[in-house]
């Protein structure tokens, strides 16, 4: 078999073909130069980011005849014997096959020895966090008492597992995944040498499809080349790597915006009888929306998008679709993202994602009198001037010679300055049948009852939130509200939050509102007409604890709680 394939035929032979590592890179060719490099190190990393090439680079650069120098020639005899493996003193040892004591044992009598036909012996480690504690602990004394002739390279791609011990006596370098655009100019040099026709949008798709690895990036190029006719198209790339084209997720995500259930649907089950990938689908959809969300916020950072390309539709997707309707979108897809891995109807889930999406705004646009959060926003905002203004009118009054008298208020006769209206005797009846059980269990699951309305209805959490729970009954809770114009709204979206509210405690209960002003006057009302009616005997004796504490501490600072 004569051919091979890219990667293998243009793995890096120089430390400038090494693409997205030049902090390694640099930090290596200096030290070979300065005649500073250490007998031990750590190359950790994401698979296929140049963790192996660099290490083989690094053993023909200190044993190059013309060393010390920044690159080696691949010309002399050292140089082209490493490349083929022909010389013995450097040696490549896969760690997931030579995992016992032995081996290591072996290596540790080898090294004793001088190398034969280059200045310095390399040992390379790919994978060693394969090997097992006790051969780490045959290794640990050789790592740090080594001959001056002996070099360690050991290459991982899970640092973690290898001992804090082995990890101390040598230096690290950490290989990032190479970013996207790396990726692709390595490419455009490998199709121009090859002379090979690829399309501007199948490179940027191969580097997306790899995910920060060259290696994996060349071996898709491989198959497009392969799959292709004359030129390597975006298409022939999606095809073999089961991606969705951009017009394609355009077309889902303007249907699902637009409440088009039956289209985005149709989609779908089109994308997944051409046999692509639904997980690859989420990936590219949810990847897709991130750009769009970048995109919205800042135009001028077109360069960041991974996954879109600024074309006509994209622009015109953007300056239609609102900022949280794609971050609820994304939230929907990373849930269904997590749970296709482990089901086998990744298709029922994916259907499930997008019904929700398409549905969630779709029902709360419905309601009556519903708001968003610009139109809350810009309320509280007026709420707080009003307040403002109000407390400047309390400190600085206007000069009259006859105030008017202002009778006390009465909460029994008492009504509202806004539209609402409070419902006084339904309160005093929750009241008398109001007990501490009750209202210890709505105060208990009172936080996970606003995170799930939240998630469930914005504006009807946005009137809520301020709000709190101040006495329940079997059948009823009354919530005080801080301001009396969030009762007028909670009741647009009462049902929602009492629906929200059941699913939360298990039960159906009534909600009643009223304004924290009201509530402390009908409590202390109804606390008054209690004691009245209630005999001598009945009323509770005073706890000398509590008087004690008054006592040190004083009424203000002193809470009872049951």
């Amino acid at each position: 078999m004569s051919y091979q394939a890219l990667y293998r035929v243009w793995r890096p032979r120089k430390f400038e073909d090494v693409a997205g590592q030049t902090h390694i890179t640099r930090t290596l060719q200096n030290a070979i130069v300065e005649q500073k490099f250490s007998h031990a190190y750590v190359f950790s990393g994401p698979r296929g980011t140049g963790k192996t090439s660099a290490a083989k680079i690094f053993s023909k650069a200190i044993n190059c005849e013309h060393a010390p120098v920044k690159e080696p020639c691949n010309e002399c005899a050292a140089c082209r014997g490493i490349q083929d493996g022909t010389i013995q003193d450097v040696i490549e040892i896969d760690a997931a096959s030579n995992t016992s004591v032995d081996d290591i044992r072996e290596i540790r009598e080898n090294v004793k020895y001088a190398s034969s036909s280059v200045p310095y012996k390399v040992y390379i480690i790919d994978e060693v966090h394969m090997i097992s504690n006790n051969a780490f602990n045959a290794l640990l004394k050789t790592l740090e008492e080594p001959p001056k002739h002996v070099v360690f390279i050991l290459a991982t791609t899970e640092p973690h597992k290898i001992p804090l011990t082995i990890l101390s006596r040598c230096q690290r370098f950490d290989f990032k995944p190479i970013s996207n655009q790396a990726i692709v100019n390595r490419m455009k040099t490998i199709i121009e040498a090859e002379d090979i026709s690829v399309t501007e949008e199948a490179l940027e798709t191969v580097a997306l499809a790899a995910e920060g690895g060259m290696r994996d990036a060349l071996s898709i190029l491989d198959q497009a080349i392969s799959y292709s006719e004359d030129v390597v198209e975006l298409d022939d790339v999606l095809a073999v790597t089961g991606g969705v084209s951009q017009g394609v997720l355009t077309e889902i995500v303007d249907a699902m915006y637009n409440k088009d259930v039956q289209e985005a649907l149709k989609r779908l089950d089109d994308i997944i009888q051409n046999g692509k990938d639904p997980g690859r689908f989420v990936y590219d959809l949810i990847y897709f929306l991130r750009d769009l969300l970048l995109y919205k916020s800042a135009p001028a950072l077109e360069g960041l998008l991974e996954r879109a390309r600024a074309d006509e539709a994209f622009q015109a997707l953007s300056s239609t679709i609102n900022n949280d309707w794609i971050q609820d979108a994304i939230m929907q897809l990373n849930q269904c993202q997590q749970e296709i891995k482990w089901t086998n109807s990744p298709k029922v889930f994916i259907e499930i994602a997008i019904l929700t999406i398409t549905n969630r705004y779709h029902r709360e646009e419905q309601q009556p009198g519903s708001i968003d959060s610009d139109a809350i926003l810009k309320l509280n905002q007026k709420i707080s001037g009003l307040e403002s203004q109000l407390q400047q009118l309390r400190q600085n009054p206007a000069p009259t010679t006859n105030p008017p008298q202002v009778e006390k208020r009465r909460p029994q006769r008492a009504t509202s300055k806004s539209s609402y209206k409070v419902p006084y005797e339904r309160i005093r009846g929750v009241l008398k049948e109001a007990n501490k059980p009750s209202l210890k269990q709505v105060q208990s699951g009172w936080a996970n009852f606003l995170s799930q309305l939240k998630g469930t209805n914005a504006p009807a959490h946005a009137t809520i939130q301020d709000s709190k729970p101040v006495a329940a009954s079997d059948q009823a809770i009354v919530v005080s509200f801080k301001y009396e114009i969030h009762c007028s709204l909670f009741l647009d979206h009462k049902d929602t939050v009492q629906s929200v509210l059941m699913s939360v405690l298990g039960k159906q209960m009534e909600m009643i509102a009223i304004p924290d002003r009201d509530w402390q006057e009908l409590r202390a009302d109804f606390i008054q007409s209690q004691e009245k009616n209630s005999p001598e005997d009945s009323k509770e004796q005073p706890d000398p604890v509590v008087d004690e504490a008054k006592k040190l501490f004083g009424d203000d600072l002193v809470e009872i709680h049951d």
